[in-house]
């Protein structure tokens, strides 16, 4: 009967220290060389790879098992550590092996679909059908691991700040919060319908209602919106709420959060305060409420030098209430070639942008299509405000502030990542406030929330709801990170009457309001106290402390950029007996 084996240490926990000691290891073979009196075997496990000796003059009935073994086989070993005469620098094991005394082959394996190493050129949709091996990978289970490591030290720092951790339904009342809702519906309910949260908002007010006063959970929030990099239908909030505090209590709470994610992750060390600027500096320097700082090119407004210009394309947009603004690829100028520019203008007109008009500044003096549009003083003033000098490259749009604003912004990240100048282990976090409590839109002829309908006005700003309500500023804010917004929350009204008020700006009637809002409301009755709060965005948080660009690195079975799941088929189809159930008839177009 072979003898069973019990795990003493894990493969990348032994050191020097450990030489000459007998250990017992468990984990997959990554690969097997033989070379013929000897066999060796990589063998891995989450913490890393040691090198496992099956020699014949040791052990040859481990031998002859250990002939058998093929990559992802499972397998327990024994043996005695030595220091290896042929030293691996390149990994953190690379100077000692083990010398098998015994094998144990725990699970054989098929050949893998994908391979089990960093470096595989397999697509991601592959690599999700089969996500639990693509898990297997080093990179992949250190992402996980940091993720495990941020949530600790989240929870370690709100406990000690006095928040109390509690949990919020996820099935619950559709309401308008921006987001499509998921909903469910009910069978006991026929023709009802719950939906799941886009955040835990409602209830966390109310939870400060309830008198809980510092409240956070790490929770699942679900939105129904188009997908990208850094977006997924289900993702993870670190979500927090406190009483009796204004813009400046919740963010300094959260820059020390932060700091101390940065320092027990990356030990890396955020300097506090962090930066703050206004919505509205943050779109005119680098037209985005999530800012880049990383590198320039920041914009400027050429709008007054140009109002009079030939160039008509300028006049008329300034003329007409528009801007024209331009950004300053300095010194990158020759990196830039007549293609190049004709490739960037194609990349603004995708923002809305009908065209780029640029100039470069040359040796020989400017090159530029749109100079002899330009008086010698026109053309002067343009270079001034941009600050230009030899080697520079000027890029403009002309448009409604709006698209202006998205087309350069987004231009001038584009450029940084077609330099190669954005710098991974740098990290530049700022605040944004101040942002714009509504905004219009025109096709639907009303205001919606910028954030949500729950965010608190600026004091002074009150009056202009029934003026000017496009003037009011918010006590909103959000929390930048490398141009992602990391985090966003809000100080939220807790007066019945202001809140109504709001919500007849955004076009509800008192009905609507209580219908959708009411048992909100009710509670606002009964003695609420001034509260605001956040939601950092942990999946954008982590993709961030490991250095990817894409959200799907750090969520063990996410799904794509069609929402759907490789790995489990879903969404499926409901058989008729479950429809039958829910009252739900299916509509085919």
């Amino acid at each position: 009967m072979t003898e069973k084996l019990k795990r003493s240490h894990m493969c990348g926990t032994l050191t020097g220290g450990n030489v000459d000691s007998t250990v017992t290891l468990m984990g997959w073979v990554q690969k097997r060389r033989d070379l013929g009196g000897l066999i060796f075997v990589d063998l891995r496990d989450r913490t890393g790879i040691m090198q496992i000796v099956f020699d014949k003059d040791i052990s040859e009935e481990a031998f002859k098992r250990a002939e058998e073994l093929g990559s992802e086989y499972v397998i327990a070993i024994r043996g005695k550590v030595y220091v290896r005469q042929s030293i691996n620098p390149n990994i953190p094991t690379g100077e000692i092996e083990v010398f098998a005394e015994c094998l144990e082959i725990l699970n054989k394996s098929e050949t893998p679909p994908i391979y089990i190493k960093d470096d595989d050129d397999v697509s991601e949709n592959l690599r999700l059908k089969y996500r639990y091996l693509d898990l297997r990978k080093p990179s992949m289970q250190k992402n996980l691991m940091i993720r495990h490591e941020t949530t600790n030290a989240v929870r370690s720092f709100l406990a000690e700040e006095g928040f109390i951790e509690m949990e919020t339904p996820v099935l619950s009342k559709t309401t308008p919060e921006g987001a499509r809702d998921y909903l469910v519906p009910s069978r006991v309910n026929p023709g009802k319908f719950y939906a799941l949260p886009q955040s835990p908002q409602l209830f966390k007010q109310l939870l400060m209602v309830s008198g809980m006063d510092r409240y956070f959970q790490i929770v699942k929030c679900f939105r129904d919106e188009d997908l990208r990099a850094d977006r997924q239908p289900e993702f993870t909030q670190i979500d927090c709420e406190m009483s009796f505090v204004d813009v400046e209590d919740v963010i300094e709470v959260n820059e020390r959060l932060l700091k101390k994610v940065f320092k027990d992750v990356l030990n890396i060390d955020l300097q506090l305060p962090l930066q703050q600027i206004t919505y509205k500096e943050a779109m005119e320097r680098f037209g985005s409420d999530k800012p880049d700082l990383r590198f320039g090119f920041e914009l400027f407004d050429v709008s007054a030098a140009v109002k009079d210009s030939q160039f008509k394309v300028f006049s008329s947009t300034v003329e007409k209430g528009g801007s024209v603004r331009g950004i300053n690829a300095s010194g990158y100028g020759d990196s830039f070639s007549r293609k190049d520019i004709t490739s960037l203008e194609e990349f603004a007109k995708t923002y809305g942008a009908k065209g780029l008009a640029w100039i470069k500044v040359t040796e020989e003096g400017v090159t530029s299509p749109i100079a002899k549009f330009l008086s010698e003083e026109e053309l002067n003033e343009i270079l001034k405000i941009g600050k230009a000098k030899k080697g520079d490259l000027l890029l403009f749009v002309a448009d409604e502030n709006n698209v202006v604003f998205d087309s350069l912004g987004h231009l001038r990240v584009e450029i940084a990542k077609r330099l190669e100048i954005l710098n991974k282990d740098e990290y530049k976090a700022l605040w944004v406030t101040e942002f714009p409590l509504l905004e219009y839109d025109q096709e639907e002829n009303r205001y919606f929330a910028k954030h949500h309908p729950f965010t608190s006005p600026m004091d002074q700003d009150i009056p202009l709801l029934d003026t000017n309500p496009e003037l009011v500023r918010a006590k909103a804010y959000d929390v930048v990170i490398n141009g992602y917004e990391i985090g966003g929350g809000s100080i939220r009204i807790h007066s019945s009457q202001l809140q109504e008020k709001v919500f007849e700006v955004l076009g509800f009637s008192k009905e609507e309001a209580w219908d959708k809002f009411g048992f909100l409301l009710d509670a606002f009755k009964y003695g609420t106290p001034p509260h605001g709060g956040i939601a950092l965005g942990l999946d954008r948080l982590v993709m961030l402390l490991v250095k990817e660009d894409n959200i799907r690195q750090v969520i063990a079975f996410p799904k794509t950029q069609n929402a759907t799941c490789p790995l489990t088929n879903a969404p499926s189809e409901a058989d008729a007996e479950q429809l039958e159930e829910l009252s739900i008839d299916i509509k085919v177009e």
